[in-house]
């Protein structure tokens, strides 16, 4: 979910190459990722909260109306989340050293919040058993946080896809691309019926597919997406087409009693306008220009974004947390308003303060822990594997 290695970051937009621009944190994209991560959030509140009425019903209101509305406009945040890596990690070096990090964070949160929702007795709708034990021990092989596992895997695979798609030309490039999204993402939008093979993009190879569209958008651009504003509209517009097209199969659905299946395909990941609306607002914010206070907020809070996700999606919290913060009294249009943005808020600013905290906990146990021969065998040991792949992040 978010990326420590930046190595050479350029500051003119999507395609243009690094050349020996200072290290250091983007602004506009840190910005992007605070407000994907809030769209996370507003995506578990209405879903996780009962917000969203059944789609076969017949008896849509306008809040339920609004709440798919916002749905829709909402449903682009894990795939920026996979722009963002993608453009950032293109360019630069794997390194054991962050996979272990990364690894050690969930595994932190899955078992210290996990184990306090078991004992606190607030776990809800998921039993307190062996693979409920196994889940909070194991995180990534058990799927804990399903986003934190399709990416762990996909960082796996960058000492190899990364050296690749820095060595392919553009042309290569174009056809590698081309056919990873006519596989996973174009044929499943096209076709009228549920593909056996479709994950619906909730797995490390749709991914690859977005990472792959990133790194092209790094290296060689995008023209549409050059002008101002273009990156914008294609945001808006196929949010739009996206809850168009979702009620355009509820009316059918409705009238024949056919198409069920697939109802809420335009809302799935691997959708070509899930895609192409994550590929203009990132598009929209490598453009933007952010100073200032905000330039030097976003640069902070940023690398603690990941704490939010980790936090709230934990079992011992993840069906519980939306009707602490009124979502089963939802009633109308503006309580709807209200509650998105009171609980886009408060989880949002206790995930970053929990991160925060645990950045300290772990800073004083990595200075004790210092004192002791195995841990300095054990960090020596990860900074020569990271030296091991250094150098093979250059752009070529």
């Amino acid at each position: 979910m978010q990326d420590a290695e930046y190595g050479k970051l350029e500051r003119k937009g999507p395609g243009k190459r690094a050349a020996g621009v200072p290290q250091g944190r983007m602004a506009n994209l840190e910005l992007l990722r605070c407000v994907a991560m809030m769209m996370v959030v507003v995506l578990h509140y209405l879903g996780k909260g009962g917000l969203l009425p059944e789609l076969t019903g017949t008896d849509m209101d306008s809040t339920g109306l609004v709440a798919w509305l916002l749905e829709c406009f909402c449903i682009v945040a894990v795939n920026v989340y996979m722009f963002l890596s993608g453009y950032l990690l293109c360019t630069s070096s794997f390194k054991p050293s962050r996979l272990v990090g990364l690894w050690f964070q969930v595994w932190v949160y899955s078992v210290a919040v996990g184990l306090l929702g078991a004992l606190t007795g607030i776990v809800m709708e998921t039993p307190v058993d062996t693979h409920y034990i196994l889940t909070l021990l194991f995180p990534v092989s058990m799927s804990h946080y399903w986003f934190l596992t399709a990416y762990v895997f996909l960082y796996l695979l960058l000492p190899f896809m990364g050296i690749a798609l820095r060595k392919m030309d553009r042309r290569q490039m174009q056809v590698a691309a081309c056919c990873l999204l006519f596989a996973f993402c174009l044929l499943k939008s096209l076709l009228p019926a549920r593909l056996e093979a479709d994950q619906k993009g909730l797995d490390c190879l749709w991914y690859l597919c977005v990472f792959v569209a990133a790194a092209y958008m790094r290296r060689f651009g995008v023209s549409f997406l050059e002008k101002r504003g273009r990156g914008v509209f294609l945001y808006i517009g196929s949010c739009l087409a996206v809850f168009g097209g979702t009620f355009g199969l509820r009316e059918i659905y409705l009238r024949t009693g056919s198409l069920e299946l697939i109802l809420k395909v335009f809302l799935e990941y691997n959708h070509i306008l899930v895609f192409l609306a994550a590929a203009g607002l990132f598009a929209a914010f490598s453009r933007m220009q952010v100073s200032g206070w905000l330039s030097r907020l976003v640069n902070h809070i940023g690398p603690y974004t990941l704490g939010v996700y980790l936090l709230h999606e934990n079992l011992g919290l993840r069906y519980t947390w939306q009707n602490w913060l009124g979502a089963e009294r939802i009633t109308s249009v503006w309580g709807l308003a209200a509650g998105v943005a009171i609980a886009v808020t408060c989880v949002f600013v206790c995930g970053v303060l929990v991160d925060m905290l645990r950045v300290l906990v772990l800073k004083g146990m990595d200075e004790c822990l210092g004192k002791l021969r195995v841990y300095q065998g054990w960090k020596g040991w990860l900074r020569k594997a990271d030296s091991w792949f250094a150098g093979d992040g250059n752009l070529v």
